[in-house]
């Protein structure tokens, strides 16, 4: 008689890896012989440090060999298909992208920046001369944001879509099959590149058309439907729908709504500081001071605290990864984090932000909608004190009240500056962060400490506004045809969860071409 159990197993860091102890503990567990076992699959793997570091494995067994038919996509040739404009080459165009495809639908995707490979020359002016080029920097451009950062995969978004079908189609594109049993699965900035050219080249191939370094200005609207877009250079392009997945960076499309009246909200967000620690501190304390070097990865963290009623908690945490410049215009400073696949760097960082709402700046209220990213760009402008260097303090000299005269050894490319980010950040931001570093130190053991620092400005956790649609369609209430989509539109937080939503996008979009040629 066939059995498919699933069961759970402890492991030493050191047999982990261990396939045939694995398989041994499993099916003893289950009261089974090895012998007995037809198939044996690792469904997920965790790293669980809150006594002694071991890993928690999540086993299938099944005693008959299942049917384990390739069930990849098929993209289709879709050069003579009617086509669907999408805006924005990051993670939700990109999979929004090929989901059409795999509908029989031609996407035309618009990126504002450059392709990935040119991309990465314009992003190494920014450390060499603190030069930016406004369209092509570490948040615009092929990919995305999500191309230069620590290629995050967890979501919690399960109700939202397929995650497995997301990251299984990463893997096909190149990433590591680790990815689809590590709890908490990142890629890594070296290899997203090489992953981003592989789905253009399967776009391309297809009859997608890419149109690169091409800023959408305006959409072209006949009654209350949108039929295309209007470039910077003028052009029209047509479509049966347009995919909006600029990225919440773009604040011009904010401008853009508002200044013709469409529907848009503030959105409540976070902003605060990147904190970076050398990551053997980090290691210390995860896994309790023992030496792991060469059998676990680089410790990681989630913190998490409320200051009265407001929340400071660690966003986008990056071990073994270094801080980068992520400004998109002039002006205005912002930084992020970023590690690649290996996780090597000597240094762990994270943004350690505080929950901003509209009751907090109630003096940013007559701008309506634009409120809440009118007060992020003010407070970016007023860290931008020394171009892309950015201005830091001792996380212990910050909680003391004292000037850091000098700074310790940081990732950050283009430079640190000794500041009092008190003065830098909003008084509600710094006096939560003060407080709530207190209790991050009694959760890891030097976490406000002379090795560690903070680095402002952390303001891009999530877009400040939120572009409406509707529950079922997904469309814009005013605008038929447009699909608000990712991060940008505000109901996406990550590489995961915005090609899931571009992917629901695309699914709208076929369903109503299915319906109308009924």
């Amino acid at each position: 008689m066939e059995k498919t159990l699933e069961t759970e197993v402890v492991c030493d860091p050191c047999s982990a890896y261990n396939q045939g102890e694995i398989l041994a503990k499993a099916a003893s567990k289950c009261g089974l012989s090895t012998r007995d076992v037809a198939y044996f699959k690792v469904l997920r793997q965790s790293i669980d440090a809150r006594k002694r570091p071991v890993y928690r494995i999540r086993v299938l067994l099944s005693t008959q060999m299942p049917d384990l038919q390739d069930k990849k996509p098929i993209y289709q040739g879709v050069s003579d298909k009617e086509s669907v404009i999408v805006v924005g080459a990051g993670p939700c165009g990109l999979f929004a992208a090929l989901k059409l495809i795999e509908c029989g639908i031609k996407p035309i995707i618009l990126e504002r920046g450059k392709r990935v490979e040119d991309r990465k020359k314009d992003i190494a002016q920014i450390a060499r001369n603190k030069s930016l080029n406004p369209e092509s920097n570490w948040c615009f451009g092929e990919g995305g944001a999500g191309t230069f950062s620590d290629g995050k995969l967890y979501t919690r978004s399960n109700k939202r879509g397929n995650i497995q079908e997301i990251l299984e189609t990463f893997v096909e594109f190149g990433a590591d099959e680790n990815i689809l049993t590590d709890a908490h699965a990142h890629i890594g900035t070296d290899k997203l590149s090489r992953i981003i050219k592989n789905i253009r080249n399967k776009i391309t191939s297809c009859g997608g058309e890419y149109h690169f370094e091409t800023k959408v200005v305006d959409f072209l609207v006949r009654g209350d439907e949108v039929c295309g877009v209007r470039t910077q250079s003028g052009e029209e392009l047509k479509g049966k729908a347009v995919i909006l997945a600029s990225g919440h960076s773009a604040t011009d499309i904010y401008e853009l709504f508002s200044a013709k009246g469409w529907y848009i909200e503030a959105k409540p967000f976070a902003m605060g500081v990147r904190v970076e620690h050398p990551q053997e501190l980090i290691n210390r304390s995860q896994y309790g001071g023992r030496d792991y070097c060469g059998v676990l990865p680089a410790a990681s963290y989630s913190l998490v605290h409320n200051v009265g009623q407001r929340g400071v908690f660690s966003f986008c945490m990056c071990p073994g990864g270094m801080v980068i410049p992520s400004s998109t215009y002039e002006g205005g400073l912002v930084v992020n984090g970023m590690s690649s696949s290996l996780r090597c760097s000597p240094f762990a960082n994270s943004g350690i932000v505080v929950s901003v709402a509209q009751s907090d700046v109630p003096e940013y209220s007559r701008y309506g909608a634009l409120s809440l990213l009118r007060f992020q760009q003010d407070c970016e402008r007023k860290a931008y004190i020394y171009r892309q260097t950015a201005p830091s303090q001792r996380i212990s000299d910050f909680v003391a009240g004292r000037f850091s005269s000098t700074l310790c050894e940081s990732s950050y490319p283009a430079g640190l500056k000794e500041c009092n980010m008190k003065d830098i950040l909003p008084n509600f931001v710094a006096a939560t962060l003060k407080e709530g570093f207190k209790v991050f130190d009694r959760k890891i053991k030097g976490f406000v400490s002379r090795d560690a620092l903070m680095i402002g400005l952390e303001s891009r956790t999530s877009s400040a506004v939120r572009i409406p649609r509707d529950k079922d369609s997904l469309q814009h209430p005013q605008l038929k045809n447009l699909y608000p989509c990712g991060e940008g539109a505000g109901y996406a937080g990550g590489i995961t969860s915005s090609a899931i939503d571009g992917v629901n996008a695309a699914k709208k979009i076929a369903a109503s071409e299915e319906h109308n040629k009924v």
